[in-house]
């Protein structure tokens, strides 16, 4: 009567320890699954992190993209106004000062087409603009205007991507007109061109050139920042 009873006990320490072993594999299963759950989760946060980060740095591009782009317009607004205002100060010392000339050209004449070219540049308007200017040159050999004339047609042709003959126009202000005030914002608008034109030796010289002759002038405080100066 005692085997049977040996061979029950025999039975149910092996049915546990299956048991046991099955609970321990299943626990180690849900384990292992709730670790993956839980790196899926964590790698999940990582990205949408990662995803908000590139999106602030993207609103924070076109905010700094915007807000050059209006420094470069209001730059170059001054700049337009700012010549007229020193060119109608300065015709109208000249015709004051000079003595009458039978040949000479109608200075309102002269005067309105400088303009015309110059509103032009000032509503964006390069190619016209440009071509206002170049039209200007050939009409008005001899006026007051030509070193503004050549720059700003020069600053056109550069606005309009026609970088190689910007840049003979703005080389022509620096050899002709050396001592004309925009001498130095010439050379820097034809160091930009002959960057652009691949001519690195060429650009580094013509900035090095601003600070060798016009010190002073705001341009040389550009010059200095791209040659990495104090």
């Amino acid at each position: 009567m005692a085997l049977p009873a040996r061979a029950g006990l025999f039975d149910d320490d092996e049915a546990r320890k299956r048991v046991d072993a099955l609970r321990i594999d299943h626990e180690a299963r849900l384990e292992k699954l709730e670790a993956s759950a839980r790196g899926q989760i964590e790698l999940a946060n990582q990205i949408e992190s990662l995803k908000a980060e590139i999106a602030k740095l993207r609103g924070q591009l076109e905010v700094m993209t915007n807000d050059l782009d209006q420094a470069q317009k209001r730059q170059r607004d001054f700049y337009v106004d700012l010549d007229t205002r020193l060119r109608k100060i300065e015709s109208s010392a000249q015709t004051a000062d000079a003595a009458p000339a039978p040949a000479a050209a109608d200075p309102a004449n002269e005067t309105r087409d400088y303009e015309a070219a110059l509103n032009l540049l000032k509503v964006g308007k390069t190619k016209e603009a440009a071509n206002g200017f170049v039209a200007f040159i050939r009409a008005y050999p001899k006026s007051s205007f030509l070193p503004s004339a050549h720059f700003w047609a020069a600053s056109a042709l550069y606005q309009g991507r026609n970088v190689a003959e910007a840049a003979k126009l703005f080389n022509k202000v620096v050899e002709n007109w050396p001592d004309d005030a925009r001498a130095p914002d010439a050379l820097l608008g034809l160091s930009n061109s002959q960057l652009e034109l691949g001519d690195k030796r060429g650009a580094k010289a013509s900035l090095e050139k601003i600070l060798s002759k016009y010190p002073s002038s705001p341009a040389a405080q550009s010059a200095k920042q791209r040659l990495g100066r104090k």
